[in-house]
């Protein structure tokens, strides 16, 4: 079995610990290289080279979004998975535009991130479509992650023609 390779880039210490104990209580996957802001994140991502990068939207020195976009530039086969307290159309839009797989709200990353990863990490379908009469995909990257969303970003998702990834799920 080939182990997952895992970068995790966030500027709250706490937040780095939890999410390394999430990762490192999985089978195969392993933390490569930890960062606290941007730059160290981009740093970190064209050293090692990860199998899939955490990365905080909010990050001093570099945003995540800016990071996202310099790590596929150096390390075009890392899947960028952002973590986000922000849960708007805007930000599904503004992840996506930076080249991530998808992004998973911090308030749901205990219930979402391990299966957001596991997609990542296999490059497999989407576990859960935020439209429930079947896909609907990004012309240009059809294999964007999709996972379990709010009625809201549904709906946003829908008039946008574009996948979201992470959030609560429908009622």
């Amino acid at each position: 079995m080939r182990t997952v390779r895992i970068l995790i880039a966030d500027d709250h210490a706490i937040v780095r610990r939890g999410l390394r104990a999430l990762v490192e209580s999985q089978q195969g996957w392993e933390v490569c290289a930890e960062a606290a802001n941007g730059r160290q994140a981009v740093e970190s991502g064209e050293r090692f080279k990860p199998d899939i990068a955490i990365v905080d939207i909010g990050m001093p020195e570099l945003n995540g979004l800016e990071a996202t976009r310099q790590i596929l530039k150096m390390s075009p086969s890392t899947e960028v998975l952002v973590l986000t307290m922000h849960q708007s159309e805007e930000v599904v839009a503004e992840v996506l535009k930076a080249g991530a797989r998808g992004y998973v709200l911090k308030s749901d990353a205990d219930q979402n991130l391990i299966a957001a990863m596991e997609v990542a990490s296999t490059q497999t379908v989407p576990y859960s479509w935020c439209n429930r009469r079947g896909p609907f995909r990004v012309p240009e990257r059809p294999d964007r992650f999709a996972g379990r969303c709010a009625r809201k970003e549904c709906d946003a998702a829908r008039a946008g023609n574009y996948p979201v990834a992470g959030g609560r799920q429908e009622q």
